[in-house]
């Protein structure tokens, strides 16, 4: 059925069928079907004359019938040859989930995502024998997405999509390919120098604003972002300059209560949904390190996060954090850490945290929403599965803002992790 030839030398693996045999056999196809019909198209129109000329045609129909068998097992054959070659290429390319074979598959994508043989064979430490490129099992769902992130020109400059990419990360395509374009950039005039920049407006011009409604932050503070961001990137007059250090309601805790019912030292720690990095502002006030985990879900979260000397981490919540275990001596969390999934996903969460979190380490839940009881009985009925110390525990209800009537409850807690052996 013609020649395959294997081609890895550009680090692309082709599928390449001699043209000419190819051409020959597509042919030979056409011209035994035109063959078939005439024949058959003549045996049922004419009428036979004499017994000698009947046995002719039929002898004929079934040397016809004959043919045609033939060429329908031809061209199953050439059908399940095409399915075992495209087969065969998405195996060579080392990725099962995602089909490479369509025609509108980036090259760039197939590139990525082969395997490449260690140059001296196994590694006696680690025992891998080939470096397999990591891209999310979900992104396959997204297929048509992905491509479309992976089209580019090699060494060329990105395209601007980081909006397309967190589209990605939100269906759950996570972690992205990696591209060998370079990103656009913008000039970081009027950078401050720490502690000075923790407090400093960070100017509009400094980061993206694509893809985007607002195109300055005097428009985002006057937007409700999400319920821990209501006009949080103004440093100067609005709320978060407030946060942390004095308290609104019973449910907020004051930051340096908190970190006197750490045992043995609070250093380094861990903001889920971060908002705006104040909590991580303040914790850098007192030479603590903070990791702040955010998304730019309708502003430019991480890029001012950045501009206060601050470390934002550009992750969703799907995705296990990329920490070893028992490492932090704090994780922070806020309404954010509501996933507003089914129980079970809530609960890989939260197992994930336990995880990053060391013994004796404080777990300190500000102000989580819960939409009502059964929400904050699930929550309490899977801390006390972790056998936490309670710090600190303030259950707090105010009315609905869309005026339903119906309550909204708030959780503020700080718990210890124990030691388990």
């Amino acid at each position: 059925m013609g020649s395959v030839s294997l081609k890895i030398g550009d680090g692309t693996a082709r599928f390449r069928r001699a043209s000419l045999c190819s051409s020959a056999v597509n042919l030979l196809m056409l011209f035994s079907v035109i063959t078939t019909n005439l024949f058959a198209l003549y045996a049922f129109t004419s009428a036979p004359k004499d017994h000698q000329t009947y046995h002719l045609l039929h002898h004929t129909q079934k040397n016809i019938s004959l043919i045609s068998e033939q060429v329908g097992l031809i061209l199953r054959e050439i059908d399940s040859s095409q399915k075992k070659l495209a087969q065969m290429e998405k195996e060579l390319l080392g990725y099962k989930s995602i089909d490479l074979s369509k025609r509108n598959v980036a090259n760039e994508l197939k590139v990525f995502l082969q395997h490449h043989q260690l140059p001296l064979g196994k590694d006696s430490k680690t025992g891998i024998t080939e470096m397999v490129a990591s891209v999310g099992h979900s992104c396959e769902k997204s297929a048509d997405l992905l491509s479309q992130y992976m089209n580019y020109r090699v060494s060329g400059p990105c395209p601007d999509d980081w909006s397309l990419a967190q589209k990605l990360i939100l269906r759950g395509c996570e972690p992205l390919p990696r591209r060998r374009c370079f990103a656009k950039t913008v000039t970081k005039v009027g950078l401050h120098p720490l502690p000075i920049s923790l407090w400093k407006p960070v100017s509009d011009k400094i980061v993206s604003w694509s893809g985007l409604e607002c195109k300055k932050f005097e428009c985002l503070n006057v937007k409700k972002l999400s319920r821990d961001c209501v006009g949080c990137f103004d440093l100067v007059n609005g709320s978060e300059t407030q946060r942390y250090v004095k308290a609104r309601s019973k449910n907020d805790f004051l930051i340096d209560d908190v970190l006197a019912l750490g045992s043995g030292g609070i250093r380094i720690g861990f903001d889920i949904g971060g908002g705006s990095g104040t909590f991580a502002a303040r914790m850098a006030e007192r030479n603590m390190t903070v990791i702040t985990n955010t998304l730019n879900i309708g502003a430019p979260f991480s890029e001012f996060i950045a501009a206060r000397g601050l470390f934002p981490l550009f992750l969703s919540l799907d995705h296990r954090f990329p920490f070893y275990d028992n490492v932090f001596d704090m994780v922070h969390a806020a309404s954010g850490l509501d996933v507003a999934a089914k129980p079970e996903k809530f609960e890989f969460l939260m197992f994930d945290i336990d995880r990053i979190l060391r013994p004796g380490g404080l777990f300190w839940l500000d102000n989580f929403y819960g939409s009502d009881d059964e929400k904050k009985r699930d929550l309490t009925r899977l801390i006390e599965r972790f056998g936490y110390k309670k710090l600190k525990w303030v259950v707090g209800e105010k009315a609905e803002a869309a005026g339903s009537g119906k309550s909204e409850i708030y959780l503020s807690a700080v718990l210890q992790k124990p030691v388990r052996v």
